[in-house]
């Protein structure tokens, strides 16, 4: 710049200061167009150093319990064929946990319980708290409303049977008291499955299941909310349910109880509980556990218990006058 110029800008302004000045700004202008493609690596670099990396998962010491669903002497639904459904959730469990083990996770624990249907769920629950779990899993298989069977004769006898529904089907109760990371380990179960080729079912969101109408929360995954399940909603760990198929259904039935579709399931949810465990460190802070403890202090259910015992007073003294 002439010294023209710099007297009529920087009126009064010595040469020296103007030196000093003018390379200041040179300095901040170079630090401003060198633009995120050359000082974001450093940047980058510090900020990686400083942030602690994530705790690989130690499946040895991560926790499931496998859950198999009904009792014997309460079996759930019946199949086609007239088997129990707690000899197909039995056998199902029984090659989830050899497959869960043989793949590092040493502390799955299936449960089989005992007894009539309701208390049994309660010992489920109180069982699965006092162990304390990373993850829950319920094993059942499927059926349907009875006013949609048919019937067939099966070694002489009749028997109900529907073919027209299919598929497994995954569970969530928002009751939880870990909701999100249950409803996340859903999602990884029910598209475990569907990695499988497997289908899900499609008809519990549908209006002519009337009470079992259930709302679908993943259309890819198959995974469905039902608040209202004992052992989704009273375990205080995250919890899910799967209905591995229809056994009510005769072709799916055969597929049940085949070793085929056992290895499927199997290779599903250990994928499923891998890939959960990898990632639950690096999962962000639950919140619902916050959220749902102020519900139960709230100040309006104390001021509205509070407002009947003025009132009894004025009517006791109204009645006295």
């Amino acid at each position: 710049m002439s010294q023209h110029a710099r007297d009529h800008f920087f009126p009064g302004v010595p040469s020296a200061a103007f030196v000093a000045l003018a390379s200041a700004l040179a300095l901040a202008s170079s630090l401003l167009t060198t633009g995120p493609g050359r000082a974001a690596p450093a940047d980058d670099a510090a900020a990686a150093a400083a942030k602690p990396a994530a705790a690989k998962c130690d499946r040895s010491k991560f926790r499931i319990i496998l859950d198999v669903g009904h009792t014997k002497e309460s079996y759930g639904a019946m199949s086609a064929r007239y088997v129990p459904e707690f000899e197909f959730n039995l056998n199902l469990g029984r090659k989830i946990e050899e497959r869960l083990k043989a793949d590092g996770f040493a502390e799955t624990y299936l449960m089989v319980t005992e007894g009539k249907a309701r208390p049994s769920l309660m010992r489920r629950v109180a069982v699965a708290n006092k162990r304390g779990a990373d993850l829950f899993l319920s094993i059942h298989h499927d059926s349907v409303p009875g006013i949609y069977n048919e019937s067939w004769e099966f070694e002489g006898k009749k028997r109900p049977f529907n073919d027209l529904f299919a598929g497994y089907s995954v569970f969530v109760s928002q009751q939880n008291a870990q909701y999100r990371e249950s409803l996340r380990f859903a999602k990884l179960v029910g598209n475990a499955m569907a990695s499988q080729d497997l289908q899900f079912a499609r008809q519990y969101d549908q209006w002519f299941m009337g009470k079992f109408q259930r709302e679908l929360l993943d259309h890819d995954a198959g995974v469905y909310r039902y608040d209202q399940l004992i052992v989704l909603k009273m375990t205080r760990m995250p919890a899910v349910l799967l209905e591995s198929g229809s056994i009510i259904n005769r072709d799916e039935e055969v597929v049940m109880a085949s070793q085929a579709h056992k290895d499927k399931v199997s290779t599903a949810v250990t994928t499923a509980a891998a890939e959960y465990c990898d990632t639950r460190t690096a999962a962000p802070p639950q919140v619902s556990q916050p959220q749902a403890q102020p519900k139960t202090s709230q100040p309006k259910p104390r001021t509205l218990q509070a407002q009947p015992k003025p009132q009894a007073a004025t009517r006791a003294a109204a009645r006295k006058r």
